[in-house]
């Protein structure tokens, strides 16, 4: 069988020697390149590749948070792969669904694909979603940040993590939302994502955070965008690639 693959990595350089080595593989056919997660979100939704190699570390929305986005049981075929020896890569890389550490030898490349091809003939696929399952589950176990600081007024004050309402982009910087007041942090949302509880918080727009117990509704809004409405009636945009993540989040709070 051929295997219809896409590529997703923001580093161009990476993305160049992934395609000069499955030039080498004759069964795999490359449909696409993405260099971003929300590009990414689309193209599998709209392509359906049988495999993906998909870049862990990105801006904006990471592979983990394409995964989710797109979600677990209509992902296909997803060997990770990074520059970062992180998230129980022994674990995963024993696998179907593999994790390729860059850079990695052909020979190791080979290796993944057979796994692959194994996943598309229907073999191991329960199993494969369940490590999958396992992986992502894994980063809620991390420690997240309980407060952050804050420079306001010549001094510096703690704000609860529990009571940021919403968090958007200004720059290199982010303004957190907290009751009406506002407060400006000297961190990207990439940065801060990294810190909050994914149970608790969500990225509804590649420049938007949003404290999941704000959110009192989403509503329907143009080409296929939806607005977040918070409990204090505030009205937020919402990404298209977002509403299947938001929706579980909610789902399982309720």
């Amino acid at each position: 069988m051929t295997l219809r693959a896409l590529i997703v990595d923001d580093e161009a350089l990476a993305r160049t020697a992934l395609v000069r080595l499955l030039k080498r593989e004759r069964d795999v056919n490359l449909i696409g390149q993405c260099d971003d997660g929300e590009s990414a979100v689309q193209t599998i939704r709209q392509a359906q590749p049988d495999i993906v190699f998909l870049d862990v570390q990105m801006p904006e929305m990471d592979g983990f948070q394409v995964v989710e986005a797109v979600g677990v049981d209509r992902m296909p075929v997803t060997i990770f792969v990074t520059a970062f020896d992180r998230y129980a890569i022994r674990a995963f890389d024993a696998n179907a669904v593999d994790y390729l550490l860059k850079p990695f030898a052909p020979d190791r490349l080979t290796r993944a694909l057979a796994r692959a091809r194994e996943r598309c003939l229907g073999r191991q696929d329960k199993e494969a979603a369940q490590r999958l399952f396992a992986l992502l589950d894994s980063r809620l176990q991390t420690d997240y940040a309980q407060r952050l600081a804050v420079a306001t007024g010549g001094r510096i004050m703690f704000v609860a993590v529990a009571d940021i309402d919403w968090i958007e982009a200004e720059g290199n910087y982010a303004r957190l939302h907290v009751s009406r007041k506002v407060f400006d942090v000297r961190e990207t949302l990439q940065a801060l994502m990294e810190k909050l509880d994914p149970r608790e918080f969500i990225r509804i727009h590649r420049s938007t955070i949003v404290n999941a117990r704000r959110i009192r509704e989403v509503q329907p809004w143009f080409q296929g965008s939806h607005i977040v409405v918070l409990q204090s009636g505030e009205e937020l945009r919402m990404s298209r690639y977002q509403r299947d993540a938001v929706e579980r989040l909610l789902g399982k709070r309720a």
